[in-house]
């Protein structure tokens, strides 16, 4: 189950992100029900997660990689913003690091 919390935090964080570039500023009022549901299931999702006992630095180090690189992916995909081989690299070296830190909370036991 930790997993599952911690990928429907992920999934609810990116959808709210998503919902907050829709809503053009906070200009389309209809957009603040999903960006508050989102945001609000994402952190009760990441909540879940750790009561199961996910270490702190390591759920929260995979919930914002994973946030970081599939709201930069989705908003390539629905709005065309650019996505430059920099900021791919930056994604991988996000994601190295996150790696790195599951690798050491793994080794401390």
């Amino acid at each position: 189950m930790t997993w599952l919390f911690l990928t429907l935090a992920i999934l609810t964080e990116v959808a709210a992100t998503m919902s907050l570039r829709a809503s053009e500023g906070l200009k389309k009022k209809l957009w603040l029900i999903p960006i508050v549901a989102g945001y609000v299931s994402a952190f009760c999702f990441l909540g879940l997660a750790l009561a199961e006992g996910l270490p702190l630095g390591v759920g929260y180090g995979i919930w914002v990689a994973c946030g970081v690189a599939l709201t930069a992916i989705a908003s390539r995909i629905l709005f065309k913003e650019p996505l430059t081989p920099t900021m791919a690299g930056g994604i991988l070296l996000i994601s190295a690091g996150v790696l790195i830190v599951e690798i050491g909370a793994s080794n401390a036991h």
